[in-house]
């Protein structure tokens, strides 16, 4: 009986180490503890910045509301064209090439006709 009440404080030491081991393995460090707190006192602090702003300029919020929905049905409509195909297929045939030629220019020999009556110089008074 005695060397149970001796084995006793022993097996209470083993078992608190291990199952204090254990403890702090599933615990976050106290660095990371301070990193969260520090992240959600900046989360508050933004979120009172960003009520003040909808209060004052509702329009602004709801104009990027709006913008933002546009942009993600853009991109989203672009992933199912993406997926389909983008229904640009090739169109099957044949081609040829055909090299552009200036037409040759017609030179004319001849002395242009003018529709302009030349003056007729003035008579001398006598």
């Amino acid at each position: 009986m005695e060397t149970k009440l001796i084995a006793l404080p022993e097996r209470a030491i083993e078992l608190v180490g291990k199952w204090g081991g254990q403890a702090m393995d599933l615990m976050p460090s106290a660095d990371k503890l301070l990193d969260t707190g520090a992240k959600l006192g900046a989360l508050k602090g933004g979120s009172k910045v960003a009520m003040k702003f909808a209060k004052r300029y509702p329009l602004v919020i709801a104009a990027t509301a709006v913008g933002a929905g546009a942009l993600w049905y853009l991109a989203r409509r672009k992933a199912k064209q993406a997926q389909n195909g983008n229904g640009r297929d090739a169109i099957e045939g044949s081609a040829r090439r055909i090299e552009a030629k200036r037409p040759a220019r017609k030179r004319t020999t001849t002395a242009r006709k003018t529709t302009r009556t030349r003056a007729t110089p003035a008579a001398p008074e006598a």
